[in-house]
């Protein structure tokens, strides 16, 4: 049954009428309600081709997780004093690294879904109304004429090219989420380091805090001694001086751990403004019983090659390359097409034609590139330089890893070693100080010995504390190198 020109007319002023109302409708919302309005338009799906990683919904548990980490969309609550895992979980969230490495996985993901759109047909259609106005002596008068027409268009055949790209876009996929697990551990690598910095530094000032408070309390008894006429005068003038080395020292280890605060605020995604960052409280330092190293360097090796997730971004990126070479291959050769279409009053960009005609068209169309000038030749010769980039982009991440974590492994090792060397150190002098102090107070040692003594054990404490966080520090950047570090590790190892 033909449609009447008049129903046409009322649809076409329908559409036009809801059109035009969305539009005026749109420009008085605000900007962002005006995005979101078109963003539900122009994409009623989220995601309709599947192309999404579950990673993407569900987060991916970093290894030895049960779960992934959540985090909270609302301000940052920073809990004091801030423990190793609460830096790392802040990092993590806040990074703009970690954030840039997240939303790469969401472009990769898109481009798989335009590779996988490729296999579905093209389907447009489309509505003209024309009016014109003649001179009377023409004798026509006011004319109105509309047309409208859909079409479809399907690749049906190629020479693998879809699939290539196909390929090329999971691969690229795997990357992207291989390079966030990289850079997660690469932003843990770094909080740990300055943590433990931050961590010393803060112990150190402590300690200088404690050596200054001795120096007085000498100060103090050289001052006594001098009074009963058991001191001398350079006694008394050598403790003031030993106080004044005291008060520097520990200025310029307070100066350090601020230094060292800011620099872990920064590692952390700046979750605290301004001065505030100078004055975080972290976790106390402990000296408690800490673990052995799990393997050898052999085998941290050779863990890192199975699975660290650089490599393996780096050699999803080489499969990606590979697979372009032959999509750029298979873009010259023939492919079949499928076209439809069907058409009232005339086809797009003509005046319309007499009111009622119809033309409906169906065909099959083979496309044959015969010359391109070469063009296809330097593409495929592109591809194959992309290749070959990979190939050592991939041996120079495998031979940066393998030197990060040959020295990772290194540096834990004689931390390791040290410890019970600087346990010793520490408890003779203290064993040193309490022997000297009684002397000192009995009349019978000098103030040298004791000031000799007092520098003792604040180097002797210093050691210890710079070989606990040595220790701590290098063995968990060994795991965050070899990409094993986990929450979960640090919950149980890294003591708060």
């Amino acid at each position: 049954m033909p449609i009447k020109p008049e129903s046409h007319l009322k649809q076409l002023k329908e559409i036009t009428a809801v059109l035009f109302s969305l539009a005026i409708a749109g420009t008085m919302l605000p900007p962002t309600s005006h995005a979101a309005m078109l963003d539900e338009l122009t994409t009623p799906l989220a995601d309709p081709l599947l192309a999404q990683p579950p990673v993407l919904v569900h987060g991916k548990p970093l290894p030895g997780d049960q779960e992934g980490l959540i985090c909270s969309p609302g301000p940052t609550v920073l809990r004091e004093p801030l423990s190793l895992a609460d830096a790392i979980d802040l990092a993590l969230c806040q990074h703009p690294q970690v954030q840039a490495a997240w939303a790469g996985i969401k472009i990769q993901a898109a481009q798989l879904g335009e590779a996988r759109a490729a296999y579905l047909p093209s389907v447009n259609a489309g509505a003209s109304q024309v009016r014109s106005k003649s001179s009377p002596a023409a004798g026509e008068g006011v004319r109105s004429a509309q047309s409208y027409y859909a079409a479809l268009t399907w690749r049906l055949l190629d020479a693998g090219a879809r699939a290539a790209n196909r390929r090329a876009a999971d691969a690229l996929l795997e990357a992207a989420a291989a390079g966030h697990d990289a850079t997660l551990q690469k932003a843990m690598a770094n909080v740990i380091g300055l943590y433990f910095d931050a961590q010393s530094s803060q112990a150190s000032e402590q300690a200088r805090a404690q050596s200054e408070a001795l120096a007085r309390q000498v100060l103090e008894t050289a001052l006594k001694r001098e009074q009963r006429g058991v001191g001398s005068r350079p006694e008394t003038l050598q403790a003031r001086t030993f106080v004044a080395k005291a008060e520097l020292e520990l200025a310029r280890a307070r100066g350090q751990h601020q230094k060292a605060l800011v620099a872990l605020n920064l590692a952390m995604g700046a979750p605290v403004a301004g001065e505030e960052a100078q004055t975080l409280s972290l976790a106390p330092h402990t000296d408690d019983d800490l673990p052995a190293l799990e393997l050898d360097l052999r085998e941290w090796l050779q863990s890192a090659r199975e699975q660290h997730p650089a490599i393996l971004a780096a050699q999803a990126q080489l499969d990606a390359s590979r697979e372009k070479v032959q999509a750029t291959r298979a873009e010259g050769l023939p492919s079949v097409d499928l076209s439809a279409g069907q058409y009232i009053n005339g086809r797009p960009n003509q005046s319309p034609s007499a009111r009622g005609e119809r033309d409906t068209t169906v065909g099959v169309s083979l496309n044959i590139p015969l010359f391109d000038g070469f063009s296809r030749t330097y593409k495929v010769r592109g591809a194959q330089g992309q290749v070959e980039l990979r190939q050592a982009e991939l041996r120079d991440v495998q031979a940066q890893l393998q030197g990060d974590i040959s020295t990772a492994y290194v540096e834990a090792s004689a931390a390791l070693r040290n410890l019970a060397s600087s346990r010793r150190l520490l408890d003779a002098a203290q064993s040193s100080v309490d022997a000297i102090s009684r002397k000192y107070d009995s009349g019978i040692a000098d103030i040298v010995e004791m000031l000799n003594a007092q520098a003792a054990l604040s180097d002797a404490s210093q050691e210890r504390i710079r070989t606990l966080s040595d220790w701590r520090s290098a063995r968990l950047r060994l795991l965050a190198n070899a990409g094993r570090m986990s929450r979960s590790v640090l919950a149980t190892d890294a003591k708060p």
